[in-house]
């Protein structure tokens, strides 16, 4: 890389190590001091090529071989739109002849091929099949939900690898702290020589180090379980929240609706199956597409609104029973 030169100022990385190179959409390179000199307005023409760029669309060059510079901006801004999966297509040669047809437009505009006629293309592309590409860009595939699922998983067992190293490494500090003050109260209070008390304590220190080795292949085997995602962003198996029904629950009985007998202190109204035939929907609102996909239904406001219309007719607040006041209404009418 030493031998990376600016094509405009000819300086190199030998002889400046801190040289970034910098490609625009063109593909052709020029050093950062040269892209502050020349694009100073926020926009010029490319030294090589004549093409006006534009200051915000240079970037650090990632690949030695500025074509591969070029190939890789120009893949990433076609798959934006060309979006499309093969669970889109009705066989799998559709799905092929798909990208194939991909693959010719990023070739062609890579090498200067026929470009005008590439960028209609992609403009006639994106005007017939805008919803689709709207859709296709909210919508994750199966491998990115996937790598999402493990990327996930790997930062919990992670996680739960540095507690249980910072848990250990204080469990490790408290033990030798505790042992180290037993040896020196043995040593100041036993009558034992110092050579045996010190061989046993490091038995014993031994032994204790054996034992946590233990504990930690055993914690190291328990790994925090994958958790999985809803639709909604809800996830599961990342605690015991969810308790399986018992097997009462799962024979009881299904719920089964009865219908309520209202008395409505007034005349019945006319059954909900004959509101149509009788006429009455005919002074009611036609209900939208938009209400219908919502669930509301015409027919259950008309009907609302000649029970409460109804209700309440045959009233009178000095009779005993609703039968007196049935006969009360009879008389009247």
């Amino acid at each position: 890389m030493d031998d990376v030169a600016c094509p405009r100022c000819k300086t190199t990385k030998y002889r400046n190590p801190s040289l970034k190179l910098m490609v625009n959409v063109c593909g052709h390179a020029l050093c950062d001091n040269c892209v502050e000199l020349l694009f100073v307005k926020g926009s010029a023409v490319c030294q090589e090529c004549g093409i006006s760029l534009r200051r915000v669309n240079f970037r650090v060059q990632m690949f030695e071989d500025p074509q591969v510079e070029k190939e890789v901006d120009i893949r990433k801004r076609i798959l934006k739109d060309y979006n499309r999966h093969e669970e889109d297509f009705e066989t799998l040669r559709d799905y092929n002849d798909y990208l194939e047809e991909v693959e010719e437009i990023i070739y062609n505009l890579a090498n200067n091929v026929d470009v005008e006629n590439m960028k209609r293309r992609i403009e006639q592309y994106k005007k017939d099949n805008r919803t689709q590409i709207m859709k296709n860009k909210s919508r994750l595939t199966r491998d990115e939900e996937f790598l999402e699922e493990l990327i996930d998983f790997e930062q919990q067992e992670s996680i739960y690898r540095k507690q249980k190293a910072l848990e250990e490494q204080r469990e490790e500090q408290k033990m030798k702290t505790k042992n180290k003050e037993a040896l020196i109260d043995e040593l100041m209070f036993s009558d034992a020589p110092a050579g045996e008390i010190v061989a046993t304590h490091a038995a014993v220190h031994s032994k204790q180090l054996s034992e946590s080795g233990k504990k930690e292949t055993i914690s190291v085997t328990t790994k925090p379980r994958p958790t999985t995602t809803f639709s909604t962003g809800i996830k599961f198996w990342q605690s015991d929240s969810f308790v399986p029904m018992s097997k009462k629950e799962e024979e009881a009985v299904a719920y089964k609706y009865e219908e309520v007998d209202r008395d409505l202190c007034g005349p019945r109204p006319p059954a909900y199956s004959d509101l149509e035939s009788d006429g009455y929907i005919e002074n009611t609102r036609s209900t939208t597409e938009q209400e219908k996909a919502a669930g509301f239904l015409s027919n259950v406001a008309c009907y609302r609104a000649i029970e409460e219309a109804l209700c309440g007719l045959y009233y009178c607040s000095n009779s005993s029973s609703p039968s007196n006041v049935g006969l009360q209404s009879m008389d009247i009418t």
